[in-house]
């Protein structure tokens, strides 16, 4: 397997940088299979001093740990963009993503809510965000949404969609016949319709539809999420399906902060990221951990070789 993980820098301004030369100079046997994109004066240090494969961004000579702006941030975005082209040419077999700051990406020209959406119009396909630990593997019906949104987002085709492609992760990932929890959306998953009718309604007929459809996965709920995922780590499931954002992060940074993996499910190629974000107030201090950077890696290497 000849193309390259790309690895791209995220913010220059944030942990990204100092994770990914860290991580390649304590563990030398990723830098033959990684191309680093980034700032053209760190990406050449890098190649210089350890060898790796680099591609180059515009944007400013140096950058302050822990200060953004606006031009870090189109160097960030020009980094994904090289990653994206470099997956459709062939020439990277999957990405992993530093951590951008959001709003300083908005300010740079970024229209889209986050990486998993701009890899999406990027690549085509219809996402699912999904996380990925060694003892809990969560995806997310919806993500980037307001709370008070959620209602125009939480559908039967997006929850299927996620159901789908949550199935399709665990068969990859060597899981012969996945057990599937899916969360509830009221207190209690609703208690049979007396705190809410939308798992009585909808939900719950959907998930029996999908058993019946789905041979190789065990699927179930609607369960409290405030038990699921207790049961998730327990070993009695082997991922749960979230409604929304924060009723699966929460728990995910619980239990996993430091190693939990965010992947993109649903999309041609591979896309992965540590699950931390651009940690600007320790930037430059040498304490951030590359654990996540280093899973991240690890999951998109192992999604790349498995075949179901």
């Amino acid at each position: 397997m000849t193309a390259k993980i790309a690895i791209t820098m995220g913010d220059p301004a944030g942990i990204g940088p100092e994770l990914i030369e860290r991580l390649l100079q304590e563990q030398p046997q990723w830098r033959e299979q990684v191309c680093v994109i980034g700032l053209r004066n760190w990406v050449s240090r890098l190649e210089q001093s350890l060898g790796v494969t680099v591609e180059s961004t515009g944007g400013p000579e140096q950058c302050t740990p822990g200060h953004p702006d606006v031009g870090g941030a189109q160097a960030a975005l020009e980094a994904m963009q090289r990653a994206a082209s470099g997956c459709r040419e062939g020439r990277y077999r999957a990405v992993v993503t530093g951590p951008i700051s959001k709003h300083e990406c908005r300010k740079a020209g970024m229209t889209q809510p986050g990486q998993t959406e701009f890899f999406a119009e990027q690549w085509g396909g219809e996402p699912t965000m999904a996380f990925v630990a060694p003892t809990l593997t969560v995806s997310l019906a919806t993500w980037h949404v307001p709370l008070m949104d959620l209602p125009n987002w939480l559908t039967p085709a997006t929850l299927e969609r996620c159901v789908r492609h949550t199935a399709e992760l665990m068969l990859r990932l060597g899981v012969s016949r996945p057990r599937i929890a899916v969360c509830g959306l009221n207190p209690h998953a609703g208690e049979q319709g007396q705190i809410g009718r939308e798992e009585v309604e909808w939900i719950n007929p959907l998930i029996a539809r999908l058993q019946a459809n789905l041979a190789r996965i065990e699927l179930s709920g609607c369960h409290p999420a405030d038990t699921v995922f207790y049961r998730h780590v327990s070993g009695e499931f082997d991922a749960v399906v979230a409604l929304y954002h924060d009723q699966a992060l929460a728990p995910v940074k619980t239990v996993a902060f430091h190693e939990a993996v965010n992947v993109t499910l649903g999309l041609p190629h591979v896309r992965t990221s540590p699950d931390h974000g651009t940690a600007f107030g320790i930037a430059g201090k040498g304490v951030a951990r590359p654990l996540s950077l280093q899973r991240a890696l690890e999951l998109a290497d192992r999604l790349t070789r498995q075949v179901v």
